[in-house]
């Protein structure tokens, strides 16, 4: 009796634990986006599949209650237009903006569709030019942004120290043999000033390249697991993150106490800086990934990348152009986003060095990282990831921090919030639009004086769309693709081909 009770006890321990491995009868929960339909066992799936005469929800709860206007809810979670469809309802945008993610509208950007320009792009019809800022001079040949004031140093530290090479590879260099550990590095260039940590170890230090006497000094003892470093050169201030107190810091370059902006995070990984801005970004790669946004005391806090990012290891600014890029150790990927979080692109995907990205900067036409896992420094084309260039190979030396060592990468300029740059931005197309208004004006004047509709007719196709590319945002479904987060699209359609009053909010901002 005694082996048949702890036969059947053992018996139940086991359909309990494989009940629950399976996710039967166990109330498994995750935390659902906003853009997706959390099922009554907790399980996550597109909105777009609710009610779509198809169980997706393993409990079915996504085919329950379909008889009810989803859109009467929150605007079924859309961000702009809601349409309630026999079976479900859909997401849409109105003119000028596209759906991410099935419910969110971004605004179309037409240059930052093409991605054919180094820095500033100006649209004029079908076509687009390309001019550079201060600072660099458009090449004959090919277009690119090259900078002037002298040749760019690529810095990056590994196993056996510093070291210092051209951006080809070539007069490589040592700067330092004692960092141990390779670590993250930073650099103030006005003085001429490198700073890195050992993660292993206690310590950030600094280096002065400037002066006879290259001996590394400690600026602080007591901090451990820093994974990210970067310097606000306009306010002299260096900021990092740790894991050790889940926080991202910042002091002053003399070494002064140190103060936690961020807290809370689980796995900060990379920080970087834009003081002209003021803004502050970094990199948590725990249990919900992301990429965050505030102003340089911490406040006004936004997250910029939530979904599709596993494990996002180093991050950099495309000053320029306004672009965030960052590397995914997870999804071997390098990715690069507006500071608004919009307009996001898989730039560089898996190519066998990218296993174990760490240090990570952009420099003219190219974005460069290091891969752990391979020892190596690589580059590629920072538009399509193409034209890839491993620079050095050291696979006995573990490469870890990188930067691009040039003046323009930090220079100084009129200092703008964040607001006033925003409202900079809108100033070149306000008097595009007015130029474009008195032009109108003056085409249909003459059209008038001659009698003739010729004139009016041509003077529209000045406003016909540019065919853009197809966009590599993971987040933006494909318009050749039949898989199943679109497969109510043929029925939307039908429905606004048929006449539903759709049409008459489409041009309304909800």
């Amino acid at each position: 009796m005694e082996l048949k009770f702890c036969l059947l006890v053992c018996s139940g321990i086991l359909l309990s634990y494989t009940s629950a491995a399976a996710g039967v009868g166990v109330g498994r929960t995750e935390s659902c986006s906003s853009f997706e339909f959390s099922c009554s066992n907790g399980q996550c799936v597109p909105k777009s599949w609710r009610c779509d005469n198809s169980l997706d929800c393993r409990d079915g709860s996504d085919e329950e209650n379909c008889e009810e206007n989803e859109c009467k809810v929150n605007n079924g979670g859309c961000s702009h237009l809601c349409l309630d469809l026999k079976l479900g309802f859909m997401c849409d945008c109105p003119p000028g903006m596209r759906l991410v993610q099935d419910t969110h509208c971004e605004e179309v950007d037409a240059c930052l569709d093409a991605d054919i320009c180094d820095q500033l792009c100006v649209q004029s019809n079908s076509s687009f030019t390309c001019e550079c800022v201060d600072g660099y001079l458009k090449s004959q040949e090919s277009g690119r942004c090259l900078a002037t004031g002298g040749a760019a140093g690529l810095v990056f530290s590994s196993s056996s120290g510093i070291s210092w090479m051209s951006t080809a590879g070539s007069d490589q260099r040592t700067i330092s043999d004692s960092t141990g550990s390779p670590g993250p590095l930073a650099a103030f260039m006005e003085n001429s000033t490198i700073y890195w940590s050992n993660p292993e170890h206690a310590g950030i230090y600094r280096l002065s390249l400037a002066g006879e006497d290259q001996t590394p000094t400690l600026l602080f003892k007591n901090t451990s697991g820093i994974l990210g470093l970067a310097v606000d050169w306009v306010n002299k201030l260096l900021y990092w993150t740790s894991n050790s107190t889940r926080a991202v810091h910042s002091s002053s370059l003399k070494g002064s106490e140190h103060t936690p902006l961020i807290t809370g995070l689980t796995r900060p990984t990379a920080v970087a800086v834009h003081p002209l801005l003021g803004l502050l970004f970094w990199a948590d790669g725990g249990a919900l990934p992301k990429i965050e946004r505030s102003r340089l005391d911490g406040t006004d806090r936004t997250a910029l990348i939530t979904s599709v990012i596993q494990n996002p290891v180093s991050i950099c600014l495309d000053l320029p152009r306004g672009l965030l890029y960052w590397a995914d150790s997870g999804l071997h990927t390098i990715s690069r986003v507006r500071y608004d979080g919009q307009h996001r692109k898989t730039v560089v995907e898996s190519n066998g060095f990218l296993d174990k990205p760490f240090g990570l900067s952009v420099f003219e036409d190219r974005v460069y990282w290091t891969d752990q896992l391979t020892g190596s420094v690589c580059s590629a084309d920072k538009h399509s990831g193409k034209s890839l260039r491993v620079i050095q190979n050291i696979r006995t030396h573990s490469a870890a921090g990188l930067f691009i060592y040039h003046p323009l990468l930090q220079h100084t300029g009129a200092v703008l919030s964040p607001n006033q740059a925003e409202a900079a931005d809108t100033v070149v197309p306000w008097i595009l639009s007015l130029i474009v208004f008195l032009c109108v004006v003056l085409a249909v004047l003459l059209s008038c004086w001659w009698r003739t509709d010729s004139s009016s007719s041509s003077s529209l196709t000045a406003f016909t769309a540019a065919s853009l590319k197809e966009s590599q945002d993971p987040l933006v479904p494909s318009t050749h693709s039949d898989s199943h987060p679109d497969k109510k699209r043929d029925e939307y359609r039908r429905q606004r081909e048929g006449g539903r009053p759709f049409f008459r909010m489409e041009h309304t901002m909800i």
